[in-house]
């Protein structure tokens, strides 16, 4: 969508809350994400209730907040409570999203493993998924794919004698 469509759409300028977005994977229709756009910029209790209450509605599991400036204290709270029921609400800010980190040259190419993958790596290697190398679930590139613990991604970085090298990292 170029910028005079989206301005068309969704007004000019656009209403934080019109550009909410309910997506789903290609390959899997029951696998939903909503992603929320929130007017404050501090982001208090109150609205992150209502994003709850939203996936709720619709039965979504997972979500993603963009804010302006961050989310209060007490706010964290409330979306950490939400993880043992299942709910993940993911937060970035806009200053984060301004620029894909993944086309940056100092980023090497990261591959999500499938469970099929990942069994055959370990059957390969006759390692138990605790011996591989681990990334963080916080690390930039983890939060940009939304990785999950457990899942292995398989990275792939140039090298000058070798030409390419290619390892794995289980998600932590």
């Amino acid at each position: 969508m170029n910028l005079d469509t989206f301005l068309n759409d969704f007004g000019n300028p656009p209403s934080r809350t019109q550009i909410t977005m309910l997506a789903s994977k290609r390959d899997d229709d029951s696998d939903q994400i909503f992603v929320f756009f929130a007017d404050e910029v501090k982001l208090g209790v109150k609205p992150i209730r209502t994003f709850f209450e939203k996936m709720e509605e619709i039965k979504v599991k997972r979500a993603i907040v963009v804010v302006q400036g961050g989310i209060t204290p007490y706010a964290q709270q409330v979306v950490k409570a939400m993880v043992p029921h299942g709910n993940v609400l993911e937060q970035f800010q806009e200053a984060e999203l301004l620029v894909n980190i993944t086309h940056h040259v100092l980023v090497p190419k990261h591959i999500l493993l499938t469970d099929e993958e990942k069994k055959a790596l370990l059957e390969k290697y006759k390692l138990k998924s605790t011996q591989l190398p681990r990334i963080q679930q916080s690390d930039p590139v983890a939060r940009y794919y939304g990785l999950q613990k457990g899942q292995v991604v398989k990275i792939i970085r140039p090298s000058e004698t070798a030409g390419r090298y290619v390892t794995y990292r289980l998600v932590i």
